[in-house]
């Protein structure tokens, strides 16, 4: 039997989501440019009507006039041709670390939905190179460090021009190539920027939105994930499920948190007889999960709002209305929506973390886990004393929950009068879009370890004489964990495990809950 070939994203009118995006990062589907005559045409008389104007020898700022601070300096017309090299140029000084293969892919697709709008001025042919990078996978190597986030993502964004016109360094099939050798390998001639192009690639949120599309995900996932760490450590801890009642949230009803309350009656089949309760009511950790993650819950909808809008926009300035033959001077490339949706997501995805390392450390603890072994340790009594389980990933896991809940401190407050007071308020939105992503690592390594000692837990749990069957969800995550994760019983090394439990997260390998 043949694998169905995925439908291709189409890049053009069609808006795009999230979902999208991702599957254009993870290279899971083909991608195509819509091609139809009307369409073609409309993407090429906004090019037509620049070119109009440059005859009539209007001011067009950035391509008649230098960039920023700079637009009252008046750029000759036998100058302008060369312009869009010199932006992209100067903006050459991007540091820190490069940008990885899945972040640099959503960045060439966001920026593509952006100017597919067709009010950017820019060539047809400009977006079939930009498909066709994402076609043939050729990534431009981008340095993540620079942007403020207005006027866009100019100092990354000029890495990606830079390589359509045959510059600087591309990733091609897991290797480093100049450029130009890759154009020359394909038989693709560079292209030359005509005026306003490099403005429109550079002047824009693509880097923070690609960023923003990739969080979101690994978000939605963390949630579900979460969810069912919790219900493994109800069973583990012996809690109480009659927490989780359907009547209960029916008085508070934010729909997030009822979801995530549903998910836990489901895991635990909480109609089914329960164990003799060692509490009437568990602590925080335990009983106000659903709060705690119904937040996030709650959140995601607005969140995709903002990103989505934000994707789907044209963000860069100036705007080329070509039907009505205007040039519209404004700041569409403020990433500010952005920049507060990343915050948000950053403190919310923390709080999972903070949530995660509480449940772990009542696991290990002997005076709360209500006759677990001390550090979940499966060691026989002989050798219990020389024995110390989960105690050291206790430790590691409260130093990752720390260093989340540091990077919590929202970017977008922090804004710095740049570039000779032009860019006097900036967004910070590709700082908090990296922030966002720092802390969603931090907490699945968190939610890492908390899975592999709940999975322990529940294991000890079962050996008692008096262990009951464990509901049908949870057996089944159970059973599939134990695959790859056999018991702690004599102490080993624990890291090799953490690692394979990370990719099996960020490949969202187990189905939970949507």
């Amino acid at each position: 039997m043949t694998t169905p070939i995925p439908e291709p994203v189409t890049f053009g009118e069609r808006p795009l989501r999230i979902e999208d995006v991702l599957a254009l990062a993870n290279r899971q589907v083909p991608v195509q440019l819509q091609n139809d005559a009307d369409y073609r045409e409309r993407i090429a008389k906004g090019a037509r009507f620049l070119d109009s104007l440059l005859d009539k020898e209007g001011v067009i700022y950035g391509v008649t006039t230098g960039y920023g601070d700079s637009c009252v300096v008046a750029v000759p017309l036998h100058h302008v041709e060369a312009l869009p090299r010199h932006l992209y140029t100067f903006h050459g000084c991007g540091l820190g670390k490069l940008l990885d293969a899945q972040s640099t892919r959503a960045v060439l697709a966001a920026r593509l939905q952006s100017l597919c709008h067709g009010v950017s001025g820019v060539r047809v042919e400009l977006l079939e190179r930009l498909q066709a990078f994402l076609e043939h996978d050729i990534l431009p190597l981008i340095p993540e460090e620079g942007s403020v986030g207005a006027s866009g993502d100019l100092t990354p964004l000029s890495y990606v021009a830079a390589t359509l016109s045959g510059e600087r360094e591309v990733l091609l099939r897991g290797e480093r190539r100049q450029a130009a050798d890759v154009h020359r390998e394909l038989g693709w001639t560079p292209l030359v920027l005509r005026p306003k192009e490099a403005l429109a690639l550079m002047n824009g949120t693509a880097v923070m939105t690609g960023l923003a599309c990739l969080a979101f995900a690994r978000a939605d996932y963390l949630l579900q994930l979460a969810t069912r760490i919790t219900a493994l450590n109800v069973v583990a801890l012996q809690g109480n499920p009659e927490h989780f009642d359907e009547r209960l949230f029916a008085a508070k009803p934010h729909p997030g948190q009822m979801q995530v309350a549903a998910w836990l009656r489901r895991d635990l089949a909480i109609d089914a007889p329960t164990a003799p309760l060692h509490r009437l009511q568990d602590r925080y950790s335990l009983r106000c999960a659903p709060h705690v993650l119904g937040v996030l819950a709650d959140s995601l909808n607005w969140l995709r709002s903002f990103i989505e809008t934000e994707l789907n926009s044209a963000n860069d300035n100036p705007i080329i209305d070509a039907e009505a033959e205007r040039v519209l001077h404004g700041g569409h490339f403020y990433g500010g929506h952005i920049a507060f949706a990343m915050d948000s997501l950053k403190n919310l995805v923390a709080n999972v973390a903070d949530l995660l390392d509480r449940q772990l450390a009542l696991l290990v603890d002997e005076r709360y886990n209500h006759g677990l072994p001390s550090n979940l340790s499966g060691a026989p009594a002989d050798r219990a004393m020389i024995n110390h389980g989960f105690k050291a990933v206790q430790i590691g896991t409260s130093a990752w929950t720390a260093e989340a809940l540091k990077n919590t401190m929202p970017a977008s407050v922090f804004s710095r009068s740049t570039e000779c007071h032009n860019q006097d308020k900036v967004s910070m939105g590709t700082i908090a879009a990296r922030d966002a992503i720092r802390v969603l690592e931090l907490t699945e390594q968190v939610a890492a370890a908390t899975l592999l000692a709940a999975n322990q837990g529940v294991w000890l749990r079962a050996q008692a004489d008096d262990a009951r069957p464990l509901p049908p969800a949870l057996a089944a995550m159970h059973e599939e964990l134990s695959k790859d994760f056999p018991p702690v019983i004599e102490d080993r090394a624990l890291e090799g495990e953490l690692r394979l439990c990370l990719q099996r997260i960020a490949a969202q390998h187990w189905r939970l809950h949507a």
